[in-house]
């Protein structure tokens, strides 16, 4: 099996390129990372740059939340039901391929302008990850799990609670990491188009004034918590995982 690339050497790799990127397109194109920090450091230092991750942080957390109970219960759903998620699972695929802002006009409708309307589009974008990896998981459960329940004589409601549901947490703990980036990302977007606050709001109107610096800082300042989050879920997930193997 291949190990993935350590996020460090991510890092550094990513601001070599920058730093490569910056000399061959110019200060006026692209900002320089040291300088990108140092700008971040300072806008960190405001209130107002803290109100902005608050709410972006805030709608995050209710996708991410909603994304976790609703795909993990839609997951075991369609894996028990197999004939039902065979049907259903190309629908999901096909949602998850569109575009999204293509459904801005009628997330506005629906849930207005706010806080709402950011969390409906960060659901949007991380709950299929976190449904299909459940799903996958409970199809492909080894028979012995059933065979468990049965032998301790577990209901449905029980089997799945104390047998199904802990057998498959290194694919929830997979489908989570994978839908933390994306709920964020569609949180930035619900609040590109829907919100006079937030991060996303903030880009937006940074590109409109022609601020690199500030975009450039944005990102970074996500990046990095993207960043840190995928490294820790994914050493929870490798945690897990070897923990199983080794029973």
């Amino acid at each position: 099996m291949r190990k993935a690339v350590p996020p460090f050497v991510i890092a550094v790799v990513s601001l070599i390129a920058w730093q490569i990127l910056h000399a061959m397109a110019g200060s006026n194109t692209i900002s320089a990372p040291l300088q990108t920090i140092a700008f971040l450091t300072d806008i960190m230092a405001t209130t107002r740059f803290w109100l902005d991750v608050s709410e972006t942080g805030q709608a995050f957390l209710w996708a991410l939340l909603i994304s976790m109970a609703l795909g993990t219960s839609l997951g075991v759903a369609l894996g028990l039901s197999r004939g039902t998620g065979e049907v259903i699972e190309p629908i999901l695929v096909t949602f998850y391929a569109l575009p999204k802002v293509t459904l801005y006009p009628l997330v506005l409708l629906v849930f207005g302008l706010g806080l709402s309307a950011k969390v409906a589009f960060g659901v949007m974008h991380g709950l299929v990850p976190i449904t299909l990896l459940t799903r996958g998981a409970i199809t492909q459960l080894k028979p012995v799990y059933w065979r468990t329940a049965q032998v301790l004589r577990l209901n449905r409601r029980d089997a799945i609670r104390l047998v199904v549901l802990p057998a498959i947490v290194p694919e929830l703990i997979a489908g989570i990491r994978i839908s933390v980036s994306l709920s964020l990302l569609g949180v930035l977007i619900g609040e590109m188009f829907a919100s006079k606050r937030g991060l996303g709001f903030a880009a937006v109107n940074a590109m409109g004034r022609g601020d690199i610096r500030m975009i450039l800082a944005i990102g970074l300042f996500l990046s990095v918590f993207a960043i840190t989050a995928n490294a820790a879920l994914l050493a929870l997930e490798a945690g897990v995982r070897h923990r199983t193997a080794a029973r």
